[in-house]
């Protein structure tokens, strides 16, 4: 009996003394059950809309449980719905390529929103809905396309393969070799600059508060006043309407323990 009541003591000073222990190291402030607010966050991510993709960056402050002030950075690719990649059939190893197809568009967004809370996460976890809204400036940018063109000289059947910029007035589906490298036309890039704003529901998932794991679905509109050109035979894009879905990953977190 005296053994197995020296052992039971030895048991239970090893489990209080290690739980002491990790309470030092590691306090836990983030569950779901504390009340402590976080004053600033952090969040980045990829997403996709149903005219390309891109990546995304927040940084904000949170000014109550149910609301935050946020500002964001994005850089998305743009194409027209229109456009379909093809290849020359009468040659082989030809390259794909988009026929009239004038410009790679970009659009690089930069704005502040807010988000508001519509339902906390269970003590448990689980999900939180959250809905947001974003506005601000939008620049496009555009890079002409360049393509491997069939030159043919004086002999009969005998041809050369040149780098040319795409003009829809004298290269066709029969004198298109394909693509060529992405890096021709850098130095001829244009901006076109213009506004944005767009609304969405942001799904947050996860058992800790400080750390962000996050959908979000929504609808962007871009305007540019001067149209931005992406195909030959359509007008330029003056607007760019659509839906995106994303995913980020972040942290919330206070400078300091006062704070």
């Amino acid at each position: 009996m005296a053994i197995r009541h020296y052992t039971f003591t030895i048991l239970i000073f090893f489990l209080f003394t290690h739980h002491g222990l990790n309470g030092q190291e590691e306090p836990e402030f983030d569950s779901i059950r504390d009340v402590v607010l976080l004053r600033k966050q952090f969040s980045g991510g990829v997403l996709l809309h149903n005219e390309g993709w891109g990546i995304q960056f927040r940084k904000g402050r949170n000014l109550t449980y149910f609301k935050s002030f946020l500002w964001e950075v994005q850089v998305v690719s743009m194409k027209s719905p229109k456009q379909i990649r093809t290849i020359n059939p009468y040659f082989t190893n030809a390259k794909s390529f988009v026929y009239g197809k004038l410009n790679h568009a970009y659009i690089f967004r930069g704005g502040i929103g807010m988000d508001r809370m519509l339902n906390r996460k269970p003590s448990w976890g689980g999900v939180q809905l959250r809905y947001v809204f974003y506005g601000g400036v939008s620049l496009g940018i555009t890079k002409p396309i360049y393509l491997y063109i069939l030159n043919f000289t004086s002999s009969d059947y005998d041809y050369e393969i040149d780098i040319e910029k795409y003009d829809p007035d004298e290269h066709f589906l029969d004198n298109i070799y394909g693509r060529a490298p992405f890096s021709e036309g850098l130095g001829q890039l244009k901006v076109y600059p213009g506004i944005y704003g767009k609304f969405g529901f942001n799904f947050e998932f996860g058992t800790y508060n400080s750390r962000i794991k996050s959908l979000e679905i929504g609808a962007i509109v871009d305007f540019f006043p001067i149209g931005i050109p992406i195909m030959a035979f359509q007008d330029a894009h003056n607007y760019f309407l659509g839906f995106y879905i994303s995913f980020s990953l972040g942290k919330r977190y206070n400078r300091n323990i006062t704070e």
